[in-house]
C-alpha cells in the first residue's frame, strides 16, 4: 500500500488526485506544516528536502510531486494518466507537465514566498505584483491552449490536468483568477465534477462551491 505524506492544498494535492482517480489502495499521513513537522528529524528521514508531498512505495519513500506522479503512473499503467511510449501525445504530455511543474508552480512560489528573496518591504510587494502578473500570463497561454478541448493532453485526462488543477486552486485569490478566463473556467468547472476531485477536495478541506 502507498502512503502519502501529504498536507491540505500543498503541492501534494496531485498526487493526491492520481491516487483517488486510480483507485488504488493507499493511505494519508498528514504532515502539520503548522507545527513544522515538516521540519522534524523523522520526516527529515524520508525527505530531507524537508519538502512535501513525500511517498511512501515498498519501504522506499519519493519526494517531488511531479516524481510521485510519474512513479505511480509507471507502476499502473493500466489507468491510463500517461500517454504510453510512442503515443503521439506522449511529447505534448511531457512538455505541458514540466511546464506547470518548473515555470508555473516555481513562479508561483515566488509570489506566495517573496520574502525568501528579499528582506526589504517594498521589495516583498514588488515582487508579489510582478508575480501575479506572470502567473496570470501564463494562465492566459493555458486558456488559449484549451480552446475547444476538455483535457489538456489528447482526449482523456492525464497527470497534467490533475496539476493544472492543483495550481489553478493555488491562484484563485489573483485579480484575475483561472476561473475567469473563459476556456480554463469551462475546464476546470468539468474537472470539478470528477469523483476523485471531489473526495479529494472533501478530503483536504476545500470547496468546490465557486466550480459549480
Amino acid at each position: 500500500m502507498y502512503t502519502l505524506y501529504y498536507y491540505p492544498l500543498n503541492a501534494s494535492m496531485a498526487p493526491h488526485f492520481v491516487l483517488e482517480e486510480m483507485g488504488i489502495d493507499y493511505q494519508l499521513q498528514l504532515v502539520d506544516r503548522q507545527s513544522n513537522a515538516h521540519k522534524s528529524n523523522e520526516y527529515l528521514g524520508l525527505n530531507p528536502t524537508g519538502r512535501i508531498p513525500t511517498l511512501v512505495d515498498d519501504g522506499e519513500a519519493i519526494f517531488e510531486s511531479v516524481a510521485i506522479c510519474l512513479h505511480l503512473c509507471d507502476n499502473n499503467p493500466s489507468q491510463s494518466l500517461m500517454p504510453e511510449v510512442g503515443n503521439k501525445n506522449r511529447p505534448k504530455f511531457y512538455q505541458w507537465l514540466m511546464y506547470l511543474n518548473n515555470t508555473v508552480q516555481a513562479e508561483l512560489m515566488l509570489y506566495f514566498y517573496p520574502q525568501r528573496h528579499s528582506g526589504k518591504e517594498a521589495d516583498i510587494n514588488t515582487i508579489v505584483t510582478i508575480q501575479e502578473q506572470r502567473v496570470t500570463d501564463m494562465f492566459a497561454l493555458l486558456d488559449s491552449e484549451l480552446k475547444g478541448k476538455d483535457y489538456l493532453v489528447g482526449d482523456s485526462i492525464t497527470v497534467c490536468d490533475y496539476f493544472l488543477f492543483m495550481l489553478a486552486v493555488w491562484a484563485d485569490e489573483f485579480k484575475k483568477p483561472p476561473l475567469s478566463f473563459n476556456n480554463l473556467s469551462r475546464y476546470l468547472k468539468k474537472l470539478a465534477t470528477r469523483d476523485s476531485v471531489v473526495r479529494v477536495c472533501e478530503k483536504e478541506n476545500f470547496s468546490l462551491v465557486d466550480y459549480l
